[in-house]
């Protein structure tokens, strides 16, 4: 793939999850993390997509390059690093919703140094989106603050965002919040869920934590509730959607994949790239009403499968 090809940069976090293997008692390791999941999604529905990435030095990372490599991303972005891999093993519960519990303070993902980031995007580059642990983890998440704020304030790229707090690895509630709503001032594109707009806002319902949310600076908000499907906001336009009903295996990377195809719905029409406030200005009831339903169809696709394998766009 070359780089003049382009359309998409993802900056975050990879981390091997461990998930319950087919006998009791035993697991099987399978590469995740949100930023990298959401590229690979985005990947295999046609927008193409570099992922920017600290890949760790054993054979945790040597899995993970494969699959990056595997799914068709540009690996210009993806840097050896000499740190390890992060961890997560996850705990399904009966409804196959997963429970995380992470490994990661000597993990290579979030040591970022100045030289490893790109000074500027090339040409080509449409959208920038950061998401995760990467955005709270220091000393990594500073240089990717100031990656946001750069390129929002440069005006050339759309700059999106997913916060997927994971409250228990992030540090101080009061200092986390802080950051992320430093952040979402950063982003022309927000996703959250309902999960992190609880984080965010204690006690208001999605609707009106979203409406905090454009307050700080967003043209569009978007928020996952699960099974009761999504809502969007954008200029004063409101629009809700119900999730399809399908048998659920687990929802491991659920929410990464409907940013995928978040991001890869904006791409194919034309609302990524420069001048993005121009870009985003407009969208209608029925474009959020697609949007969504485009976004939760994948998601949707996601979850009647083990761990976090969302479709092509063949398969929709």
């Amino acid at each position: 793939m070359s780089a003049e090809r382009i359309r998409l940069a993802v900056v975050g976090e990879n981390v091997m999850d461990l998930l319950p293997g087919a006998e009791p008692g035993t697991l099987k390791a399978a590469p995740g993390g949100g930023p990298a999941n959401t590229a690979v999604a985005a990947s295999r529905l046609g927008t193409p997509t570099r992922l920017l990435a600290r890949i760790g030095s054993d054979g945790f990372g040597a899995m993970i390059r494969e699959r990056l490599v595997g799914e068709g991303l540009d690996p210009a972005g993806l840097v050896a690093a000499e740190e390890p891999t992060a961890l997560a093993l996850a705990t399904l519960r009966s409804d196959g919703s997963a429970r995380y519990d992470f490994r990661m303070d000597d993990a290579a993902d979030w040591r970022w140094r100045p030289e490893e980031l790109p000074e500027e995007l090339e040409p080509g580059v449409l959208a920038l989106h950061a998401a995760s642990l990467a955005l709270f983890r220091e000393p990594g998440a500073s240089l990717v603050g100031e990656l946001l704020r750069r390129e929002h304030d440069r005006g050339g790229v759309t700059v999106t965002l997913d916060p997927n707090i994971r409250a228990d690895v992030i540090g101080d509630p009061g200092h986390a919040r802080e950051l992320a709503r430093g952040h979402i001032a950063r982003a022309h594109v927000v996703k959250a869920s309902d999960e992190d707009l609880e984080f965010l806002y204690p006690g208001l319902s999605p609707v009106e934590a979203a409406r905090a949310v454009a307050g700080l600076g967003p043209s569009l908000v978007v928020v996952t509730r699960g099974g009761e499907g999504a809502l969007a906001l954008a200029g004063g336009t409101e629009v809700e959607v119900a999730a399809p009903r399908v048998e659920v295996v687990d929802t491991v990377g659920a929410g990464d994949s409907f940013m995928g195809a978040l991001l890869n719905w904006l791409d194919r029409h034309g609302r990524l790239g420069e001048d993005p406030r121009a870009r985003l200005a407009g969208l209608s009831e029925a474009d959020l009403e697609s949007l969504l339903g485009f976004a939760c169809a994948v998601a949707a696709v996601t979850v009647t499968r083990e761990g976090a394998d969302p479709p092509t766009s063949a398969e929709l």
